[in-house]
């Protein structure tokens, strides 16, 4: 048997490219992270010493734009399954433009709780709010790793390097971006129930 040959048949059996493999294998890793971080939330909580606050309004905004922003990708994605170029090149940019207002958002937000008397560590932080800036400030680092990932498809994108026959980079963003924004939504609604 040619190895050659053997070396296809195991690709194509496992029917994923590994570059697909491994931004699964980010996103499991993700997931656990933040599954450890709002069970921690909520054993820590129940222990008592907790202050109670008032999340910012500003967060509910954030949630419509980070919707906004997977749609205008998912828009992409299939404007690139058609060939659509100026469509994608739009959708990409669209999206990476709602992820950076997503990004300012988060950043009032973080000024609106310091305002409230919301405070990371310290002496005068009550752990409360350092389980919330944690939780937000994690995954805005996640999101800012995906926008650069955005960034760089959209310069492929302007290289005619993503197209109907070449799906896997612009697929592989709109998976880790539909991630992020269903993550988000998994943050806001357990902050909401939680805080």
């Amino acid at each position: 048997m040619n190895p050659i040959e053997s070396l296809s048949e195991k690709e194509i059996g496992l029917g994923w490219h590994p570059k697909r493999v491994l931004l699964i294998l980010l996103m499991v890793s993700s997931t656990m992270i933040f599954a450890s971080l709002t069970s921690g939330f909520i054993v820590r909580r129940d222990e008592g010493n907790w202050r109670e606050f008032d999340l910012p309004s500003i967060l509910a905004f954030n949630t419509i734009v980070i919707a906004l922003s997977s749609v205008a990708l998912q828009w992409a994605y299939m404007s690139a399954k058609k060939d659509e170029i100026g469509r994608v090149k739009l959708g990409l940019a669209l999206a990476l433009g709602l992820g950076l207002v997503f990004l300012v958002g988060q950043w009032l937000c973080w000024g609106a709780l310091v305002d409230g008397r919301t405070f990371f560590g310290g002496m005068d932080a009550n752990v409360s709010g350092s389980f919330v800036y944690v939780l937000m400030g994690m995954h805005a680092f996640h999101l800012l790793a995906g926008l650069v990932f955005l960034a760089v498809v959209l310069r492929r994108t302007f290289n005619y390097q993503v197209h109907s026959r070449a799906l896997l980079s612009i697929g592989n963003a709109s998976i880790l971006w539909h991630f992020l924004g269903a993550l988000w939504l998994y943050l806001y609604l357990f902050l909401l129930l939680n805080h």
